[in-house]
């Protein structure tokens, strides 16, 4: 597992997004495994503006979405309006979970059965969760499960609670599951600010343990964790 040490958010979102450009720029074919909420902000305002300054195409790339609310469609709004809009891909081309699908186990096998028609997932960008969640996998979540539907935990409903200020907040998600997730080529983790540390700590000083789902990634060869000064900051402690 590799760290990137970086010293704010702002230097990671530009080292992420210049990761991913560099991957778009070089590639003939390319499916992208995307992450929502606030961590990759950042990283999708800086795509965007190499993308617009170096007149890149991104019509062969798919992008494929880790998760999205069930009864809702938040997280289409959400890369609509950070990545899509300002990019040239086609709509077929960027998928995400039917949060509003009439029967959400279908759409958990429809997900799983157009990413391996898709050929996998290249590139995975994840954040982590203060309690080690990735995507929506919380505590508990099978190393081996596949895209499912979860009932989101206290923690994570608090956390996300800003983004539903004038709807009611769904208890539920469609998430990849943490086997999906591991079949990815490669994987990005971002990881900001010292609620994130504990989180980070157990990554890269912990052992595989289904209560820290991240730490799932201990076992796959080809991660890369980008971290800011907060989100080291209990690493940086016993080097």
């Amino acid at each position: 597992m590799k760290l990137i040490s970086v010293s704010d958010e702002e230097e990671l979102s530009r080292i992420a997004a210049e990761i991913l450009f560099t991957k778009v720029k070089s590639a003939k074919r390319l499916v992208l495994g995307l992450a929502t909420g606030k961590t990759p902000q950042g990283m999708y305002r800086y795509l965007s503006k190499y993308s617009k300054e170096y007149k890149q195409s991104y019509t062969h790339i798919h992008t494929v979405n880790l998760d999205e609310y069930v009864g809702s469609t938040t997280y289409h709004t959400y890369m609509e309006e950070h990545l899509f809009q300002h990019i040239d891909i086609p709509n077929d081309q960027t998928h995400i979970p039917d949060g509003e699908a009439a029967s959400l186990i279908e759409e958990c096998s429809r997900y799983e059965q157009m990413i391996k028609e898709l050929g996998g997932i290249d590139l995975q960008v994840l954040g982590i969760g203060e309690n080690g969640h990735i995507g929506f996998n919380e505590p508990g979540t099978s190393f081996d499960a596949r895209t499912h539907v979860v009932q989101l935990t206290d923690s994570t409903l608090k956390a996300n609670a800003k983004y539903f200020v004038d709807s009611k907040q769904p208890k539920q998600a469609i998430t990849m599951g943490i086997g999906t997730i591991l079949e990815s080529r490669e994987i990005l983790l971002l990881a900001i600010g010292e609620r994130k540390a504990n989180a980070v700590k157990e990554l890269f000083k912990g052992s595989l343990n289904e209560e820290i789902p991240a730490t799932a990634l201990i076992n796959h060869t080809n991660v890369t964790v980008l971290a800011d000064k907060g989100a080291r900051k209990l690493l940086d402690k016993e080097s």
